[in-house]
């Protein structure tokens, strides 16, 4: 059995190192309590079920993100937040979204944990704050800052769940979608086939373009 104390920080960072090697469907509580060397029921002390630790992964995602501001890392300051006085709030929002997603890659499945879940502390308020603020500062209004954020927040998310279900597998470094086997399926449409190039190729730049566009959609009907 297990000498560190178990707790619920632990549990969490330990599914976190094992959802890079199975993925969020071979995640199970059995084989965290394997990796802790702790008998299944134990993590029942601390999760009453599945979406208990995923609400508990996705709080220590966002707790590593906010240390990695707070260390005024390059990643933490894209990720969150405290953009400089005159800094323009499109950049600092695009750099916000920048930095969540590079948080997300990082791990296998990390915006489906991130996704839907409820934070079990408040460790995300203050770059949440921060980011309001931002955009109050940059002329919006409360409630518009509130819409202009999770608007930009949820094309992230789901694009890096597109991101990471269609492109290649990031342990394994292969994969991804067969964009040949597709366009032969498609060849009556060639447009849609065509498409395939743009949407399922070279995530960064595609990324960049949404959220050109996300932005630029914000400040026309948002602010």
């Amino acid at each position: 059995m297990a000498t560190t104390p178990l707790d619920r920080t632990r549990v969490a960072r330990t599914a976190l190192k094992l959802l890079n090697e199975t993925g969020l469907d071979g995640l199970t509580l059995r084989a965290i309590a394997k990796e802790l060397d702790v008998k299944a029921p134990a993590l029942y002390w601390h999760f009453k079920d599945k979406q208990a630790l995923l609400d508990e992964m996705a709080t220590e995602m966002m707790r590593r993100m906010t240390e990695d501001l707070a260390a005024g890392t390059s990643a933490g300051t894209s990720a969150g937040a405290d953009a400089a006085p005159d800094a323009d709030w499109r950049t600092a929002l695009a750099a916000s979204m920048r930095g969540l997603r590079r948080h997300l890659l990082m791990y296998r499945d990390g915006a489906k944990v991130y996704s839907g879940t409820h934070f079990t502390d408040t460790s995300y308020a203050e770059p949440m704050e921060a980011q309001l603020r931002m955009l109050t500062g940059g002329g919006f209004t409360p409630g518009g800052a509130a819409r202009a954020w999770a608007t930009a927040y949820s094309y992230t998310i789901g694009y890096v769940i597109e991101e990471q279900a269609m492109g290649p597998d990031p342990v394994k470094e292969e994969g991804g979608y067969d964009l040949e086997a597709r366009a032969e399926r498609l060849a009556a449409y060639p447009l849609a086939a065509a498409a395939g190039q743009e949407m399922f190729r070279d995530y960064d730049a595609g990324f960049e373009k949404g959220l050109t566009a996300i932005v630029a959609g914000i400040a026309a009907t948002m602010r």
